[in-house]
C-alpha cells in the first residue's frame, strides 16, 4: 500500500513539473504572427486634451497608421522615441499615440521634452481600451491600413529592423 501511494505521488509530481515545463514553451501572448491579417474594430479612443473621441473613421482616413502605446514613465518608451519622430516624418503614415495610464502633466512634459511624433494624441488613463487592442505592456505598436487590417504587431520599443519593416510595408 505504502508503494502505491509513493508511485502516485511520484506520477502526480512528474505530471505537474511536465505541465510546467509544457507551458513556458507556449506562450501565445506575445505571438503577434497571430494578429496579423485581422481588422481592429469598435475603435474609441479619447483625445488627451478634448472630450472627444478618436475612432474607425478617422483611422480610415489614412493609408497607414502606426499605433503607439506609450507612457511617460516607460524607460523603454523613451528609448524608441528617436524613431517615432523619424516616422513622423514620412509621408504615407500617420502616428496614432495612445498614452497608457499615465498623469496628464507627465506625458506632456515628456512630449515638449522630446518632441511629439504623433499626429493624433490619445489617452488610455484605466488601461480598458489598450486590451481590446491584445496590448499585454509597453511601448507596444501595431501598424494596419485604411482598410483597419493589422500588418504587423511590435512588442517592445521601436528597433532600426523594425523602422525599416514600417518604412519598406508603407512605400
Amino acid at each position: 500500500m505504502k508503494n502505491i501511494i509513493k508511485i502516485s505521488i511520484f506520477i502526480i509530481i512528474i505530471f505537474i513539473v511536465a505541465v510546467f515545463f509544457m507551458g513556458l514553451n507556449k506562450d501565445t501572448n506575445y505571438n503577434t504572427n497571430v494578429l496579423t491579417g485581422k481588422k481592429i474594430s469598435n475603435i474609441s479612443l479619447e483625445y488627451f486634451d478634448e472630450n472627444k473621441f478618436y475612432k474607425e473613421e478617422d483611422l480610415k482616413k489614412n493609408n497607414y497608421t502606426l499605433i503607439n502605446f506609450w507612457a511617460a514613465w516607460c524607460a523603454p518608451c523613451r528609448k524608441e522615441h528617436p524613431l517615432l519622430m523619424q516616422l513622423s516624418k514620412e509621408k504615407n503614415l500617420k502616428l496614432l499615440g495612445v498614452n497608457f495610464k499615465d498623469k496628464k502633466k507627465q506625458a506632456e512634459i515628456f512630449l515638449n521634452n522630446l518632441g511629439n511624433p504623433y499626429d493624433f494624441l490619445t489617452k488610455d488613463e484605466l488601461g480598458k481600451s489598450s486590451v481590446k487592442f491584445g496590448i499585454f505592456g509597453i511601448p507596444e505598436s501595431i501598424l494596419i491600413n485604411k482598410d483597419l487590417m493589422i500588418l504587423k504587431k511590435f512588442v517592445g520599443p521601436l528597433s532600426a529592423e523594425d523602422y525599416d519593416s514600417i518604412v519598406e510595408i508603407i512605400n
